[in-house]
């Protein structure tokens, strides 16, 4: 404190002189009490009245929460309070007025200013103000609003705030901070990076990297959000042990980290850094008993070739990040200038979808499924297309998986259903629909209710639907997919598992499920010409489905030969262009009419 504001004091307790109470009673108005001498009320004397109102004063000021200081034009203490004494815990000498403030500084010395800020002069009575904090020897802080008066004095006071401070410090961490893994946030990261890109302009190099969780939901799905948090802290101690000191590891949201990582050679010191990341978070993580495998992806950009400000190695690292997931589970990959180029593409892409089925773009187009031996069409195959007004026809390649990727194939997906069971109504009672679902609406809560809503919509029996899976809607969440599956089976929908053969787990999945269908993938029915092992291999599957109960589609049949060869096999139905290239349900209508396909008729051995 200085003696230009000066800040400190106090008074001491005052004792209040008790105040006898009146205990005779008054008389009713109007009347004079029988057998008593009225007595002239005592006038109160003035002294003892001042004496008194003195006192309660005193008591009021020394009941203050705050501590409370006057000092007079000489630095001399005129009144202090009890409070004030015990926040600066002084001795009484120093709280009674006439003490020096001089004195009164030296005996709380070790306090350190660690505020000071003066308002403008009030020029209308002369005042000035002046508010200061101070951090004391036990981390105390205690803050001072001082009062200098026109004559030289000034008034103080005094109040520890040090639970508030502590609070606001708490928050202003939290704000920067991520409050499940303690890890700095998003904003903070680009704090961390604003520090550290002047480093750049010295020759230096710093490298972000952006990683994602793979198979993070299954986990809070199957096992619940508190084992999602606890895989999470687990995950930010991993990623913090790989670090060195001076880096910075970070949680952006949801199951996606960064690293800012500084004074080391790039591109090496980041790849070797990626790996690292990859190899520990693709080994088990205990989460309270139960074994969780999980694994990532990492994108990298390195300062200054791939940016030179946060916004930019944020977004470029992030490019790479969706770069090497496309490339499948447990990739690295660095920033392209041509990522930026392929991200524009994207961007736009995804905005036409936005709208194609409000604008009604979608269409579907139907495939035949023929008997093997008797060569009648038992079931259509609905497939979907997209029109564009400019772009013109878009391949399902390239927009099945943006659909997925940004939530729009749960809706499409519903479409698709309702017109593929209404057109299906208008065929004959023994034809079935095969409608082919995504791994994301099985990530749907709605996927039976959308099932059974398109049955009801159409008035389709639920046996002539069938729901075409891969193995990658098992693959990705075992347990809760499979109870889906055996909800629609309890409805009466058949399902059915696609390309089968591709994986490496599909003949495990049958023992789960009782499938209805196995189709057999395209790449072994083409292969049947090329002798080899392919044609042994359908008919080790046909067998299979046989000996389970199901019935076994061969897809991508094109020439009778093949035709022949997997009917053989033990095939009990095929699909290809022999039969029906894709189009319009009306197509489809006439087929059935026809009984006999028009590819078969000039072949009428087969």
């Amino acid at each position: 404190m200085s003696k230009t504001f000066r800040s400190k004091a106090s008074a001491g307790a005052r004792s209040v002189p008790s105040v006898p109470a009146t205990t005779a009673a008054a008389p009713p108005p109007g009347r004079r009490p029988s057998g008593h001498v009225r007595r002239a009320q005592a006038k109160p004397q003035p002294r003892q009245g001042l004496a008194a109102g003195a006192a309660l004063t005193g008591l009021a000021i020394d009941l203050l929460p705050h501590g409370l200081s006057v000092f007079d034009a000489q630095d001399r203490l005129v009144l202090a309070n009890q409070s004030f004494r015990s926040i600066w815990r002084l001795p009484d000498a120093l709280c009674q007025p006439g003490a020096q403030f001089d004195d009164i500084i030296r005996a709380s010395r070790g306090a350190t200013l660690v505020l000071d800020r003066t308002e403008p002069a009030d020029t209308a009575d002369g005042t000035q103000r002046r508010h200061r904090e101070w951090r004391t020897l036990d981390d105390r802080t205690i803050e001072v609003s001082i009062t200098r008066l026109p004559d030289g004095g000034c008034v103080a006071l005094h109040q520890d705030i040090t639970e508030r401070r502590q609070a606001q410090q708490q928050a202003a961490h939290w704000a920067r901070h991520d409050v499940l893994t303690g890890l700095p946030n998003r904003g903070h990261l680009r704090e961390l990076l604003l520090r550290e890109l002047p480093r750049t302009q010295r020759g230096e190099e710093l490298a972000v990297l952006c990683l994602d969780l793979d198979r993070f939901k299954n986990v809070n799905d199957t096992l619940g959000h508190a084992a999602g948090d606890l895989l999470l802290r687990q995950v930010a101690e991993r990623l913090s042990a790989c670090v060195r000191e001076g880096d910075a590891v970070a949680r952006l949201g949801g199951d996606e980290f960064a690293v800012l990582q500084v004074s080391t050679t790039q591109p090496g010191g980041s790849a070797a850094l990626g790996k690292r990341l990859i190899e520990q978070l693709s080994k088990p993580f205990n989460l309270a008993g139960h074994l969780a495998h999980i694994g990532t992806s990492v994108g990298i950009a390195v300062a200054p070739f791939d940016g030179d400000d946060a916004e930019a190695l944020l977004k470029h690292a992030d490019l790479a990040l969706y770069s090497a997931k496309a490339s499948g589970r447990g990739q690295l990959r660095f920033f392209e200038t041509a990522m930026d180029q392929r991200l524009l593409l994207r961007q736009g892409l995804e905005a036409d979808l936005r709208s194609a089925l409000a604008l009604q773009q979608f269409e579907l187009a139907y495939q035949a499924q023929v008997d093997a031996n008797s060569q009648a069409v038992v079931g259509v195959e609905a497939l979907l297309r997209w029109n564009h007004p400019t772009r013109g026809r878009v391949s399902p390649l390239d927009f099945i998986t943006l659909a997925e990727e940004t939530g729009l194939i749960i809706p499409i997906g519903q479409w698709v259903l309702r017109q593929a069971c209404l057109a299906a109504a208008h065929w004959p009672d023994s034809v079935i629909v095969a409608v082919n679902l995504s791994a994301v609406q099985f990530g749907s809560r709605s996927l039976v209710q959308d099932v059974l809503s398109a049955l009801a919509e159409a008035g389709l029996p639920a046996r002539r639907l069938e729901l075409e899976i891969t193995e990658s809607v098992l693959l990705d969440d075992t347990e809760q997919n499979l109870q889906l599956l055996h909800a629609l089976r309890q409805h009466g929908v058949r399902i059915s598992m696609d390309d089968f053969g591709t994986g490496y787990s599909s003949l495990s999945y049958l023992r789960r499920f009782p499938f209805d269908r196995i189709k057999i993938d395209r790449s072994f029915v083409s292969d049947v010409a090329k002798g080899g092992d392919a044609l042994a291999l359908i008919g080790a599957i046909s067998g299979l489905g046989k000996s389970l109960g199901m019935a076994t589609t061969a897809e991508g049949v094109e020439t009778c030969e093949q035709l022949q060869a997997v009917r053989d096999a033990g095939c009990t139905d095929v699909q290809g262009f022999l039969f029906s290239r894709p189009g319009p349900a009306q197509a489809v209508d006439a087929l059935i009419l026809a009984g006999t396909l028009p590819a078969l008729k000039e072949n009428p051995n087969v």
